[in-house]
């Protein structure tokens, strides 16, 4: 049977009909149709959420003039930092000022097509998705964009909703700010690690220097800190830090940013990580939480937020010479103190991994102080210690470095003072480059310096150190002054009077207890002699406690409490005993410098002060102090009074108990007086060059002994030389001309008035002495130091023939 023929050549069994094919273009089609619909409905589904999301996205505006949340910056007149407060340490840099090397290395590692996409990379996305799906090492697709709209605006949670507000508000971001913008915002906003915000502060906390200076490889290592700050921090995580900076390197030269060479110089460059504090700022803790307190009560809250400059009084180069002194005195003191054994013990196992583990456990309890540094006790006996630092250096202690321990090192040391294996010690370096051990005293210290024409602060350290102990001595410790309370009683003798020439009799006094009200009062000299008549001139040089008391006596205490007031002191502080005399009232050292700049300043009472302007971050000035010339402040005593004290302290820093600092500093303009009160407790010396005035103060929290031996003489003078050592170097010498109403006769100053005088009447005293009190014999009974020959002057008033 044939078979036949097909009418259209194109129809056949084996290639299908026209209607098989039909049926496949209208499967298309409707395939099609299903994917235009769900287009539709996408878009109409995202129209729907711009509609209903996009008015409830954050308003923007604000971040055309972005200004983060800033701390409150101290600084000194200078421009040193001093001290910095707030959550977030952030130095709010504009693009212009970040360098290109920093740039480029964020671009590489977090969106390094940013200035090419939209804000959403769909080629970066699809690349992550390729790359993830490989199940090679994830990528992310955030643009620094979409970064910018999470970490400024929205919160950390992950949801679709967030998501999509995200996306959004990325949208928004690149209609209304510029690419230079948001990536300004970015590299200022974003959290580093150890209270870091931005790249600025981050270069400072990890390499302490400014941004401008950092190089390829610490660029890098900047650079990978955003994706995870705690995991890739330099300091906490340095082997990881070091395998993501690497990363990052290659990245770079991978998009162009850096050539071959560069990247191979940064693969090899050996970082150096600030680890702790930086041992080159200024220490001026104090003063910085002074200014705190201060801005604080002015501005509230905002104080931490709103980016606030503070440029105080204070010197950088004083200050740091202060706070320096201020630790070589304490520890100085500390060499003479019994050892009181190591801080803490711990047990120190044999294996490497573990005894690595309780040596940082440690440190991290006992930190270094300064230079008094932590060590961990590896072998000791009598002839070398060997212990180790944080840093895993070996330290070996021989020879005079042992001295201060050397009980800790006897066989028959106390358990817990004897040095051995485990023990935790402290330990300073020595000018020869040897070891010593010591221990953190228990002694407390405070000193500070002002310009007495003025007022302002020049150096205030307020302890030995701020971590340790945060009370503030210099202005909230009320200690008894000793001698160096004297001349203010001298001072108001000489409106009564008395001048440097009269003779008074250092001679034994006693007073029973029907006149003191109590017990029996018998006040002796430091040095426990008596010599007899001398001048006042000589018997403030050598401190000789009856010259005051007897000087007190004549002129009346009451007197003497409302005369002291004219230097700032408070009256109900003052008693009204005869103790007065001998410091027995309570002062701080604020107030001891101040009432010494009415000396130093020709007789004016000037106000402290430390902060001088503010400005906001963008330098802005929001205050300025206004400071009154000297002679628009009150009056507190004569010029001839200021002048003739002058001439009576300069005497004591020439032939006296100080005459250490004439000696050292070598220039005559040097005046102060030295204070040691009753059983040593209180050591001071206040003094002044005309152009600076300053205060130390060495003593215990809890009154108690410094030692039979120590005195202001040889405790605190010695501070105060060496501040004075480098504040006055260049300065010229300056010494007061007389004033009127002042003359000199056979090589002694008188009030014009008195100097012809001859007689007690003419000076309106008597042989009873006013009416003073006598406190219990438990005040202050001043100090003094060995004496120190002294003319005695002609044309004598003797007064006190008893």
């Amino acid at each position: 049977m044939a078979r036949s023929t097909p009418k259209n050549p194109q129809e056949s069994p084996r290639t299908g009909s026209p209607a098989r094919t039909h049926w496949a273009v209208r499967v298309l089609l409707w395939l099609a149709g299903l994917a235009l619909a769900g287009l539709l409905s996408v878009l109409m589904l995202v129209a729907v959420a711009l509609a209903v999301a996009y008015p409830n996205l954050p308003d923007i505006t604000d971040l055309s003039d972005y200004q983060p949340k800033l701390p409150l910056r101290v600084y000194s007149a200078d421009g040193a930092l001093l001290g910095e407060f707030g959550e977030e340490r952030r130095n709010l840099t504009p693009i212009k000022d970040i360098p290109k090397i920093m740039k480029d290395a964020v671009l590489a590692v977090e969106d390094a097509r940013f200035y090419q996409h939209g804000g959403v990379d769909y080629i970066g996305m699809f690349r992550a998705g390729l790359a993830n799906l490989g199940r090679v090492k994830s990528q992310g697709a955030s643009t620094i964009t979409m970064q910018v709209a999470r970490n400024v605006y929205l919160s950390s949670e992950k949801t679709f909703t967030r998501k999509i507000y995200e996306i959004l508000l990325t949208f928004k971001l690149e209609h209304m700010l510029s690419k230079d913008q948001i990536l300004e915002i970015y590299m200022n906003q974003i959290f580093l690690g150890n209270r870091a915000y931005g790249f600025s502060a981050a270069a400072d906390t990890y390499f302490g220097k400014p941004l401008k200076d950092i190089t390829v490889a610490e660029a890098a290592m900047l650079a990978g800190l955003p994706k995870a700050p705690s995991a890739y921090n330099p300091i906490s995580n340095p082997k990881r830090a070091r395998i993501r900076q690497q990363y990052i390197i290659d990245r770079m030269e991978e998009n162009g940013f850096i050539t071959k060479a560069q990247a191979d110089d940064a693969r090899n460059e050996a970082l150096r990580i600030k680890f702790g504090p930086d041992s080159s700022r200024i220490h001026a803790e104090y003063v910085a939480e002074t200014v705190r307190q201060l801005v604080l009560t002015q501005y509230g809250a905002e104080a931490y937020t709103r980016g606030l400059n503070v440029y105080t009084s204070i010197n950088a180069a004083d200050q740091d010479t202060a706070y320096r002194a201020l630790r070589k005195g304490i520890m100085d003191y500390e060499r003479r103190q019994v050892y009181r054994g190591p801080e803490r013990f711990i047990n120190l196992p044999g294996n490497p991994k573990e005894l690595d583990e309780a040596i940082d456990d440690a440190f991290s309890d006992h930190p270094d102080n300064g230079d008094v540094m932590a060590a961990v006790v590896l072998d000791a006996n009598p002839k070398k210690i060997t212990a180790v630092r944080p840093n895993g250096d070996s330290v070996e202690i021989t020879g005079d470095g042992l001295k201060p321990a050397q009980s800790g090192l006897s066989d028959k040391a106390p358990p817990n003072i004897r040095l051995r294996r485990g023990a935790v010690i402290r330990v300073v370096k020595t000018p020869k480059d040897t070891w010593e051990i010591t221990q953190l005293p228990e002694v407390e210290g405070a000193f500070v310096a002002v310009d007495p024409r003025s007022g302002a602060i020049k150096a205030l350290v307020g302890g030995f150190d701020f971590d340790k102990n945060k009370f503030n001595h210099v202005t909230q410790a009320w200690r008894q002054p000793g001698s160096s309370f004297k001349p203010f009683i001298y001072s108001a003798a000489l409106e009564k009077g008395f001048g440097p020439a009269t003779v008074v009799n250092d001679a034994p006094l006693f007073f029973d207890a029907g006149t003191t009200g109590g017990q029996p009062w018998e006040p002796k000299n430091y040095d426990g002699t008596f010599e007899g008549p001398m001048t006042l001139r000589r018997g403030l040089a050598k401190s000789k406690n009856m010259i005051s008391i007897r000087v007190l006596q004549s002129i009346g205490a009451r007197y003497a409490q409302d005369w002291i007031t004219h230097f700032g002191f408070e009256a109900e502080k003052h008693p009204p005993y005869l103790t007065m005399a001998l410091g027995a009232g309570s002062v701080t050292p604020m107030q001891m410098v101040m009432a010494y700049s009415v000396f130093a300043n020709g007789g004016y009472r000037v106000n402290p002060w430390v902060i001088d302007h503010i400005t906001d971050q963008k330098g802005k000035l929001l205050v300025q102090s206004k400071t009154p010339a000297l002679d628009e402040n009150p009056r507190a005593i004569s010029p001839r009074n200021a002048f003739m004290m002058d001439s009576l302290l300069q005497e004591v820093a020439r032939s006296g108990t100080a005459a250490k600092a004439q000696a050292t500093l070598k220039r005559p303009d040097i005046y102060g007086k030295t204070g040691t009160t009753n059983d040593s407790m209180d050591a001071w010396f206040a003094g002044f060059q005309p152009t600076l005035a300053a205060v130390t103060w060495i003593g215990y929290d809890t009154p108690r002994k410094l030692g039979d031996r120590e005195t202001g003489g040889g405790l605190s003078l010695p501070v105060w030389i060496t501040f004075m050592e480098r504040a006055l170097k260049g300065v010229p010498v300056s010494e007061p001309s007389a004033p009127e109403g002042v003359v000199n006769v056979g090589g002694e100053w008188y009030f014009e008035e008195f100097a012809r005088g001859n007689s007690v009447s003419s000076l309106g005293l008597d042989d009873k002495g006013g009416s003073a009190g006598v406190a219990p014999p438990a005040a202050a009974t001043g100090g003094a130091h060995p004496p120190a020959p002294a003319d005695e002057r002609s044309r004598i008033l003797d007064l006190f023939r008893n």
